[in-house]
């Protein structure tokens, strides 16, 4: 076997994620897919969990290259933001059991927290949470807010898209037309004027952002 034979594991746990959803993942199911014999998933992983745990970091990895991309967007770190939560959004529809994989929202979810901070194993995240928090420090920097305090900053934004994606793929949101333009985006200007930013300007960030997600 070689890395090759590794990559194509992942690669068709993920395929299965989004065709057939958590039920599908079993050691021989995800085998037979990647056109290995089932010895290669203990041989290269150690065991499905294992395996799982760098699916869910393959999932990060996407997430994290998807957000500093937003991040790319625009000189305005508003609309910096306003493209991540766009991003963020993409990457759970792309493919939204490996999404609530990654946040433990699945039952096959192996990084739900128990226990004390140190034992999370959660290094993929924070990769991709720092692309929104660096943002989050250029807004704070930028004299637009009245919060100074990036890190609160980026957990209330954070906390905010997250809760609209998983709602949205829940299908709670089935009843608005159009759920970005409905709820997200105004739920998003309307935190950025309550952290003193002006109205228009927010809109602005928005409008750009949403600009850029179309011709993505």
């Amino acid at each position: 076997m070689n890395d090759s034979a590794r990559e194509r594991l992942i690669r068709s746990t993920v395929d299965l994620l989004a065709e057939h959803g958590p039920e599908q993942l079993k050691v021989r199911t995800i085998t037979e897919a990647a056109g290995v014999s089932t010895i290669a998933v203990y041989h290269h992983f150690g065991g499905l969990k294992e395996l799982l745990q760098d699916v869910v970091a393959h999932g990060y990895s996407q997430l994290a290259t998807a957000l500093h991309a937003a991040s790319q967007a625009d000189a305005d770190p508003g609309v910096q933001l306003f493209a991540i939560a766009l991003s963020t959004r993409g990457v759970a529809q792309s493919n939204a059991h490996l999404y609530d994989m990654m946040f433990g929202l699945s039952t096959r979810g192996t990084y739900r927290y128990v226990g004390s901070p140190e034992h999370k194993t959660t290094n993929g995240f924070a990769t991709a949470y720092a692309v929104l928090a660096d943002a989050c420090e250029r807004l704070a920097q930028s004299g637009r807010v009245s919060v100074t305090d990036s890190n609160q900053i980026a957990a209330e934004l954070w906390s905010a898209v997250h809760g609209f994606v998983t709602l949205e793929m829940a299908g709670h949101f089935a009843h608005f037309a159009d759920p970005v333009s409905m709820v997200l985006r105004p739920m998003a200007v309307n935190h950025f004027v309550g952290m003193g930013d002006e109205r228009a300007r927010a809109e602005a960030s928005a409008n750009r952002a949403m600009q850029w997600w179309s011709q993505h």
